[in-house]
C-alpha cells in the first residue's frame, strides 16, 4: 500500500526509534529506571525513543504541534495539525523483558486523527492506516476485523489499572459479566496493540478506562479503518480527552457494549 508523504515520515520515525529500543531491550536489566508511580515506569530508553521520533517528525514538518508522553505539549505554528506520540507503549512489559510493546504515532488534523502507525518491533509488525484508505499490516496485508458473530466465540482484551485505583471496581464488575458469555479474556498490557489486534482479527473487542491520547490515537484509526467500532464507554464522553474506550467488531459491538455499559 502506497502511503502519503506524512505516513512515510511516521513509519520512518517509528522504525528508527524502534532500533534504539531494541538495543535497550536486549539489555533490559541494565536500564536506568525511575518510577512515576506504582506500575508506571519510565526509562532512559523511553525518553531517548521519544527524542528520536520528535527530531524526525519536527524536521520533516516543523510547523506541526507535538504531544508526547514524556514532555509538555508543543503548540505548532500550524495549530490545526499535531503529532501524538507514545514512544514506548507497554513499558512494564518492556522492563520485564516481555516482547509485547510498541511505538505509536498519530497525526491529528482539526481534531481528527487522519493517520496512524503502531509498530511492534519484537514481531516486526507495522500496523498503519490513513483516513479513508483502509488499515494495513506491513507492506501489503489489508486488515479486516474478525467475522465471528457470537459472544461465545469471541476473545476480548482489557486493560487493568496498574495501581488499582478508582477504576478497578468497574473493571472487576465488567469481567464478572463478560467472562461467563465469551470464549476468553486477555490482558496484554499495550493499548495501541490491543486496538491493532482488533483490526487484525485477533481480538473481537477491547475496552479500558483512563487512557491517555498517546495510548490510543493511532490505534483508534487503525481499528476503525479495519471495520471496528470505537466509542467512549459512556456515549457522552470524548474518546481522547476522557480516555474511556470500547472497541469491537461490527458483528458483536452492540452485544459487547451492552455488557460493558450496563451499570447495576
Amino acid at each position: 500500500m502506497q502511503g502519503s508523504a506524512n505516513l512515510n515520515v511516521m513509519i520512518k520515525a517509528a522504525r528508527k526509534a524502534a532500533r534504539s529500543l531494541v538495543k535497550d531491550f536486549r539489555e533490559v536489566e541494565q536500564l536506568q529506571v525511575s518510577s512515576k508511580g506504582p506500575g508506571d515506569f519510565v526509562s532512559r530508553a523511553d525518553h531517548a525513543a521519544q527524542q528520536i521520533i520528535k527530531d524526525e517528525l519536527m524536521e520533516a514538518r516543523p510547523n506541526y504541534g507535538f504531544l508526547g508522553e514524556e514532555e509538555a505539549e508543543i503548540i505548532g505554528k500550524d495549530p490545526t495539525r499535531r503529532w501524538i506520540v507514545d514512544p514506548l507503549d507497554g513499558t512494564t512489559n518492556f522492563l520485564h523483558a516481555m516482547p509485547h510493546w510498541a511505538v505509536s504515532i498519530a497525526l491529528e488534523h482539526k481534531g481528527e486523527i487522519v493517520a496512524g502507525v503502531v509498530y511492534d518491533p519484537a514481531k516486526d509488525e507495522m500496523f498503519f492506516a490513513e483516513k479513508g484508505a483502509g488499515a494495513w499490516l506491513n507492506d501489503s496485508q489489508r486488515l479486516r476485523v474478525s467475522a465471528r458473530k457470537k459472544m461465545s466465540e469471541a476473545v476480548f482484551s482489557a486493560g487493568f489499572p496498574p495501581d488499582g485505583g478508582k477504576y478497578l471496581p468497574a473493571v472487576l464488575r465488567d469481567l464478572a459479566r463478560l467472562l461467563p458469555v465469551c470464549a476468553g479474556m486477555r490482558r496484554n498490557g499495550a493499548a495501541s496493540l490491543d486496538l491493532a489486534w482488533v483490526a487484525a482479527g485477533r481480538f473481537e473487542g477491547y475496552w479500558e478506562y483512563n487512557l491517555k491520547p498517546w495510548d490510543i490515537a493511532a490505534g483508534i484509526l487503525i481499528a476503525r479503518e479495519a471495520g471496528a467500532f470505537v466509542e467512549p464507554i459512556r456515549e457522552d464522553q470524548d474518546l481522547l480527552q476522557d480516555g474511556h474506550l470500547i472497541c469491537g467488531t461490527e458483528a458483536i459491538f452492540d452485544q459487547f457494549a451492552k455488557v460493558i455499559r450496563t451499570r447495576d
